[in-house]
């Protein structure tokens, strides 16, 4: 990815998922924007083109956005601390999801579980590489092991993100796994 699609790609993750109304974006239900209105109210603050937007979808990593079929839209898959519907339905979890975290919050998570904070959804990984990753962005990354069978038999329910983020709203305590101290 070119250091300017890491820019647009941070620029539009700012805008999709948390903060649509600094440049004058207006997000439907489902936090899709016109592709065309993202460009022009872009301007001031971080100039786009369709090219720089296409590679910023096109190489992110994470695959944060999706475009609609008809090429008019986009939105951010997760991660809104904005209200979306993103139209998931609940789907049984693999047995066993990771948590990335900071160490320095691991005492307050063994308290009080994961909660989404100011997100939509507490997000879970499929695999410890991926939540160390997450994990490393904050500090020493801790990976945390969450037994979600064990959750969905309690009745939480869980959702999978188009990019394989796994969703749900809070994880007690009482189904992590942490790691011996």
């Amino acid at each position: 990815m070119s250091k300017e699609a890491v820019a647009a790609s941070k620029f539009i993750s700012l805008v999709l998922r948390h903060r649509p109304e600094a440049i004058g974006l207006t997000l439907d239900a489902e936090g899709w924007a016109e592709i065309e209105d993202l460009i022009a109210l872009s301007r001031k603050h971080h100039p786009l083109t369709r090219a720089l937007i296409d590679e910023a979808v096109a190489t992110n990593n994470k695959q944060r956005f999706a475009i609609s079929e008809d090429g008019l839209r986009i939105r951010a898959r997760q991660g809104h601390s904005i209200a979306v519907e993103l139209g998931l339905t609940p789907v049984a979890p693999p047995a066993r999801l990771y948590h990335g975290t900071a160490a320095r919050s691991v005492e307050a998570i063994r308290r009080e579980g994961l909660s989404k904070r100011q997100r939509q959804h507490v997000h879970l990984s499929v695999d410890a590489a991926t939540a160390t990753n997450v994990g490393a962005r904050h500090g020493k990354p801790i990976v945390l092991t969450v037994r979600t069978d064990e959750m969905a038999a309690a009745g939480h329910a869980f959702f999978l993100s188009e990019n394989g983020v796994w969703l749900t709203d809070a994880v007690p305590p009482d189904f992590i796994d942490f790691p011996e101290r």
